[in-house]
């Protein structure tokens, strides 16, 4: 039986353990000795009265404990960092720290370029750019701004619709060049096609009809957005990819009017952070820069 509350610092130092898979990596990620950080390990299992990991040749292996322990863990984190963005700057200034989360094209591909600009107006506004196609969590507070592609279904969260960004199949013309030009759609079967291991839901919903392009046709399969895309870039073979990026690589698009699938994307935010106002600075910015971005695609 727990014989006293843990201290956040406990926590910490079980997550950083659970990220890392051992007391030695745990330690270096969090600057602290490892038998500091084994202290802390001793020092939760005995607050809270269940032993968390089994000690195994290669590191730590996690008990049923610890794995049912990870999620409010990791809500403590997120509840942390909330705190300490909101400390580090008042809600009247235009200055600290605002979190975006986006998927990883987006994040890696898009926002960097807004992103300078950005800076240049509000140099004092720090940023913390999240890449995942996880949906974080608003209303937990794990990052102030989303940029995602589905319209959020809490009340809770404010939504703006920013673009309906094209995706096209795509080629590099090195590529094409050796491989020739496919003159019907069904000829993109015989093509080293670029693609997904593992079939979401969303890809699914946005896969076109009547097109080859399964798991089965894929010459590449990877669930990595950017991956597929530099492929695509490399000349491995073809795959789809956002219209303004394409452009941007000189890639070569193929059949323009028939294979087209939208992108939706939204810029979300909690409904109270418009009171803040370095986080509506941000959340104004994206609007306009992803706005501009869309409509590139369809001009």
């Amino acid at each position: 039986m727990a014989s006293r509350e843990p201290a956040w610092d406990l926590f910490r130092s079980f997550l950083a353990v659970m990220r890392e898979g051992s007391l030695s990596a745990a330690a270096r990620s969090l600057g602290m000795t490892q038998p500091s950080l084994g202290r802390h390990i001793r020092e939760l299992e005995s607050a809270l009265g269940v032993d968390l990991f089994s000690r195994v040749p290669h590191g730590l292996l996690p008990a049923d404990a610890a794995l049912e322990l990870l999620p409010h863990a990791e809500a403590m984190a997120s509840a942390a960092a909330s705190v300490q963005r909101a400390a580090s700057g008042t809600r009247d200034t235009l200055q600290g720290v605002v979190r975006i989360t986006a998927s990883e094209v987006i994040g890696v591909e898009v926002l960097p370029t807004m992103l300078a600009g950005f800076r240049r107006a509000y140099p004092r506004i720090v940023i913390e750019l999240s890449t995942t196609n996880r949906t974080e969590n608003l209303l937990r507070r794990d990052a102030d701004i989303a940029v995602r592609s589905a319209v959020p279904q809490q009340d809770a969260l404010v939504a703006r619709h920013v673009a309906d960004i094209p995706i096209g199949l795509y080629g590099h013309a090195d590529y094409l060049a050796l491989a020739g030009r496919p003159r019907r759609v069904a000829d993109i079967a015989s093509h080293a096609l670029i693609g997904y291991d593992e079939e979401k839901p969303y890809i699914r919903a946005l896969r076109p009809a009547d097109v080859p392009y399964a798991r089965e046709h894929f010459a590449l399969r990877t669930d990595n957005d950017l991956a597929a895309l530099a492929a695509i870039r490399a000349g491995f073979g073809l795959g789809f990819c956002q219209v303004p990026l394409a452009r941007r690589s000189g890639l070569v698009r193929l059949f323009p009017k028939t294979l087209e699938v939208p992108l939706r994307l939204w810029v979300v935010m909690h409904e109270d952070q418009r009171r803040s106002r370095r986080v509506r600075a941000v959340y104004d910015h994206l609007v306009e820069g992803l706005t501009a971005y869309g409509a590139s695609g369809n001009a």
